[in-house]
């Protein structure tokens, strides 16, 4: 089946006991157990719930891989996955990641031991220069955010398996539906899932899928000790948005591909970052790894007065952080998602006070255009 024929029959669509077309919201915390001699499938919620399960199920089947988890945010899920590791080891990871990821390694996993590097992954001999004897994995965002750098997957996983690594891709701006980085030898995937794949803004959640059962023992151990799961009322949300991640993204990236090439070309802006275009860093190795550019990207201005004018008087965009929602969303880097940055460490990055991200949404996008340059005007 193709993608989109998969997202609505995939095997988790249908509640076996009753029929029901969606699958309830199991809310419910413990489970008879008739027969103590012989476990049953659920027991206690924390460890299994049929809502989640079926999210579980379905998210593993997108990605391609074995086994998949719910999590209570996407930096539950990242979070999670890191604490597969131990005192002592060490991580390469892309150098402008999502900025809640750059603050967990640098502060909770700093006082347990957990060792990282940050490296620019659009050049993977930075990454092989940083690798340690303690090395035990590479993380890895591509698109990053929010300047949209493109890592060659292909390369970095090559490039791991020389050395015994695993590879962790967050895919939160991409979604299964424009990458699967398992399918390209990837250990280790990770979602923001409040983003487009619950696309409403309605719903936090975080989502991971491994390549193994052995992986997914180690993540499961994490996800049942530790008890950051996703409840079932927000499992079924995530697995309602699924349903339309196609139709959504389809239409969101071909309004991002406009707005781009005109951006572009507006005396206001410096710069534009978005995959589509050929002349972004790395275009040509985006376009070979996924299925599309996506619907998220990023622009300069050409002063701080104009982004922060633009800011203040844009209408049919939210200002906010978050992004994937079928509302328009801008934001603020320097301010929202990378404000637990250093201010030096985002200079140095490129994360200026001109930067803007903007995630589009279903709006027609000639509506955005003209509400963006009254905005700037």
């Amino acid at each position: 089946m193709r993608f989109g024929t998969r997202l609505i029959h995939n095997g988790n669509e249908i509640d076996a006991p009753t029929g029901a077309l969606s699958i309830p919201i199991y809310q419910v915390s413990t489970y008879h157990q008739p027969d103590i001699e012989n476990p049953p499938r659920y027991d206690y919620s924390r460890s299994g719930n049929p809502t989640r399960q079926a999210l579980e199920d379905s998210i593993a089947l997108l990605e391609g891989g074995k086994r998949g988890f719910a999590f209570a945010s996407g930096m539950a899920a990242t979070s999670s996955v890191l604490a597969i590791f131990e005192a002592g080891d060490h991580i390469v990871v892309c150098e402008d990641v999502y900025g809640g990821t750059f603050r967990i390694l640098n502060t909770l996993f700093k006082r347990f031991k957990l060792e990282s590097t940050f490296v620019n992954a659009a050049n993977c001999r930075h990454m092989a220069s940083a690798i340690q004897e303690n090395t035990r994995a590479i993380f890895l965002e591509t698109p990053s955010n929010p300047l949209m750098k493109i890592t060659d997957l292909r390369g970095a996983i090559t490039l791991a398996r020389e050395h015994g690594l695993l590879v962790i891709v967050d895919n939160t701006f991409m979604s299964p539906y424009l990458q699967r980085p398992l399918e390209l030898g990837a250990d280790i995937v990770v979602h923001s899932a409040t983003k487009f794949i619950g696309g409403h803004s309605d719903v936090i959640g975080g989502l991971a899928v491994v390549k193994d059962e052995a992986l997914g023992r180690r993540v499961y151990s994490v996800q049942n000790g530790f008890g950051a799961v996703l409840g079932p009322q927000d499992s079924w949300l995530l697995l309602r948005g699924l349903k339309t991640l196609k139709v959504r993204l389809d239409h969101q990236q071909a309004g991002a591909q406009k707005l781009a090439r005109w951006l572009a070309g507006q005396e206001q802006v410096e710069t534009v970052y978005y995959p589509g275009l050929n002349s972004h860093p790395g275009a040509d190795i985006h376009a070979g790894q996924t299925d599309g550019p996506g619907a998220v990207l990023s622009f300069k201005t050409r002063s701080i007065d104009v982004a922060r004018k633009f800011m203040k008087n844009v209408t049919l965009a939210a200002v906010a952080v978050s992004l994937g929602g079928v509302e328009t969303i801008v934001s603020y880097p320097a301010t929202m998602s990378h404000a637990s940055m250093p201010q030096s460490e985002r200079a140095r990055l490129g994360i200026s006070d001109t930067l803007i991200r903007v995630s589009v949404g279903l709006e027609d996008v000639e509506d955005l255009m003209e509400d963006f340059s009254r905005a700037w005007s």
